[in-house]
């Protein structure tokens, strides 16, 4: 009776895939959709960059705590119902901000949107993975990372287009993104728990799994969860030069397609991520993220606005490429046994990096300068790097070295 059910279920899932890469595209793209929006939310509420700052950082504040004790709820309440919180979460966001746009309402949607974009991390790999089946790990785990990516840096270029073409504080966008989270909810509905017929065996089943559990880590996680770190620490300067750089030369209003530049272009370097191992693909990425950060140290100091969209290209390259696709699929890789956990270890950390040491530079920026601030973050990047590669091959003898395809077969 059980086989009968599955064979079934399995024949009903050829476009389950397809349903829930959508799913986390309409997710991502709601966390940065409104950001073209941030100056004309804090006009109308009659605050300044610091409330912006705050408002921004709130996501942080939703996405951390999830991260760090609920890992593995996924686990516990099954793939398909916290994919649905996460979709429903992005939809009130949305909703509050197309009709109250104000920088006080931004703080409360950042943070919904934080705790769904984190309840989404924990669970779009391992549920992607069982979908596709465990043989087609890598080309499960490059439709995440491909539709995450496009997806974060979608949402603001849809905005600005929009705006270019008609000014508003409830650009067409927004519209848009409801109706594909709304499509979205209606097809994940239609998925197969896997989560559930993977425990139909267990004696113990679902009931039996905590409901709080913190992220899995081991030296192999640890490894690419400072790598993703060190890159989207790097990603969340370059979202946060960008715009003042562009105010400089009168491109303000371009600031989104600078986003989707410094996120999206990641996929083009994901199919050469795919062919390498995951150690090979990250330590690539690794060695372009220097260089990427020096020149866009010199564009921004020197007000050089084609250097800063290289080097925005290049930190994508890292950050949403070759580290984003390579340092997942070793994660999952060195976790069979903990999946949608060690999924919760490697965003956690690379979250930290999106928040903490931009949060530092800002500080930086304001007690010592902008020169001396670039180099302190200089600084920090060279010593998370020099650590890296002084551990890398520790890494390699905890876990045997595999291929992106070979770890999908083992």
């Amino acid at each position: 009776m059980l086989s009968t059910s599955f064979a079934k279920t399995s024949k009903s899932t050829s476009a389950a895939p397809a349903s829930l890469a959508l799913a986390l595209g309409m997710i991502t793209i709601s966390v940065n959709v409104h950001n073209p929006l941030y100056a004309l939310y804090a006009s109308n509420d009659g605050y300044g960059v610091l409330a912006t700052t705050i408002a921004f950082s709130c996501y942080v504040l939703g996405v951390i705590p999830v991260l760090l004790a609920l890992g593995g709820l996924s686990d516990r309440l099954g793939r398909r119902t916290v994919m649905l919180v996460a979709l429903i979460l992005s939809t009130i966001a949305t909703v509050i901000m197309l009709f109250y746009p104000y920088i006080r309402a931004l703080a409360v949607a950042r943070l919904l949107l934080g705790i769904g974009t984190a309840l989404m991390s924990c669970t779009a790999t391992v549920y992607m993975i069982e979908l596709f089946g465990q043989r087609a790990q890598t080309q499960a785990t490059a439709w995440v990372t491909a539709s995450t990516s496009v997806g974060f840096g979608l949402g603001p270029m849809l905005t600005t287009l929009c705006l270019l073409v008609y000014p508003t504080d409830a650009p067409a966008s927004f519209f848009a993104l409801l109706g594909g989270l709304l499509l979205s909810i209606v097809l994940v509905l239609r998925l197969p728990e896997t989560a559930k017929l993977n425990t139909a065996n267990s004696t113990k089943g679902n009931a039996a799994t905590p409901m709080l559990r913190l992220p899995y880590f081991n030296k192999t996680t640890v490894w690419y969860g400072c790598g993703i770190l060190l890159c989207w620490s790097t990603t969340g300067l370059v979202l946060s030069v960008i715009p003042s750089v562009l105010n400089t030369h009168g491109l303000a209003e371009y600031a989104g397609f600078a986003s989707m530049l410094a996120i999206s272009c990641g996929l083009l370097f994901q199919p050469l991520a795919r062919r390498l191992s995951p150690m090979a693909a990250s330590t690539l990425g690794l060695s372009i993220l220097l260089p990427a950060y020096a020149l866009l140290a010199w564009g921004a100091l020197s007000g050089q606005f084609v250097a800063v969209m290289v080097a925005a290209l290049l930190t994508s390259s890292c950050g949403y490429g070759l580290v984003y696709l390579g340092g997942l699929s070793g994660v999952m890789a060195s976790a069979p046994h903990a999946p949608a956990r060690a999924s919760a270890g490697y965003f956690l950390l690379a979250y930290i990096g999106l928040s903490v040491p931009v949060i530092m530079m800002g500080l930086l920026v304001d007690s010592l300068g902008m020169t001396l601030a670039f180099v302190v973050f200089g600084g920090f990047l060279l010593t998370g790097l020099l650590l890296l590669w002084a551990t890398q091959k520790t890494v390699i003898r905890a876990a045997e070295p595999v291929t992106v395809m070979e770890a999908a077969t083992t």
